[in-house]
């Protein structure tokens, strides 16, 4: 295990691009064609890795949409004093994640660059550094770095911890969660991504999938009824960038999201909870008026 560092806190030189270049997420890879791996598949829960009060640790960075993830849901439950953070600074160099003091120090390695997190879990680690990671203090190694299943445990294995009474993944809606979390992926979130010459291409299943989606909200609160799931935590992050990211200046939608009343005022409501307004590091001026 690697033992906690004492006296000052530890930080990264500065942003170097000219000695070590920008960040490649495909470093170590040969084929391009396929998405950088996420190798840390760890579960909270199993025999070896109950869910334990100040056992686990998030390394996140704030502008990172799936890092939000896992922040909305431990705030949301009520889980601060449960599971730890340490925030990675905003901008990174060939690197990777570093820890600066405009977001504060690893407190709990004393890292200062979160490759060090990958390096100590996995010797010789030539992969992604991607964020959010789940860190095991016992184990002092890399429990997981998949977000979905970081997302998942956060929101089933601390029920007992939780100060609140929000299920992000109740049983018997666990189906119609999982089917959602699919359409939001396959048919916004990916097609966000695309490269502008595909944006034709795209349009058509975007605005669809948002027109089901504003309809769906005619008669919910939530995308699953009148209680917020797993499913509404991810929308949110796909659509409070919307018109930051892949849809910036409408270039995909021809319109933006505003202009789907019912979205518009779905992700108004969200951004109203602490939990998903503290967590949200560029407003869209859309947003602004939604603030308590």
């Amino acid at each position: 295990m690697t033992a906690r560092t004492t006296g000052a806190p530890a930080y990264a030189g500065p942003v170097d691009l000219d000695r070590y270049g920008r960040y490649d997420p495909f470093r170590g890879m040969t084929d391009r064609s396929v998405p950088p791996a996420y190798d840390f598949d760890g579960r909270i829960g199993d025999a070896a890795h109950p869910a334990e009060p100040g056992r686990y640790h998030l390394y996140v960075a704030l502008s990172c949409p799936v890092a939000q993830l896992a922040r909305i849901a431990r705030l949301l439950l009520g889980l601060e004093n449960v599971i730890g953070v340490s925030v990675v600074d905003d901008d990174r160099d060939g690197r990777g994640w570093a820890f600066r003091e405009r977001r504060g120090p690893d407190e709990v390695n004393g890292f200062t660059l979160l490759s060090q997190a990958y390096e100590a879990s996995r010797p010789g680690y030539s992969g992604h550094i991607s964020v959010p990671v789940l860190w095991d203090r016992h184990e002092g190694r890399i429990l997981s770095n998949q977000y979905f299943n970081i997302l998942r445990d956060i929101g089933t294995q601390f029920g007992a911890y939780a100060t609140s009474d929000v299920q992000l993944y109740p049983q018997e809606l666990a189906g119609r969660i999982d089917a959602v979390n699919t359409l939001i992926y396959e048919e916004i979130s990916l097609a966000l991504s695309a490269t502008a010459k595909r944006h034709e291409d795209v349009r058509p299943q975007v605005i669809a999938a948002l027109d089901q989606f504003d309809a769906r909200l005619a008669t919910h609160r939530y995308l699953l009824g009148d209680a917020i799931t797993e499913a509404d935590l991810r929308f949110y992050t796909t659509l409070v960038r919307f018109d930051q990211g892949g849809n910036a200046l409408s270039s995909i939608t021809g319109r933006p999201l505003p202009s789907w009343e019912r979205l518009h005022r779905y992700v108004q409501d969200l951004f109203a909870l602490p939990a998903f307004r503290e967590t949200t590091l560029v407003v869209p001026e859309w947003l602004a008026d939604a603030r308590p």
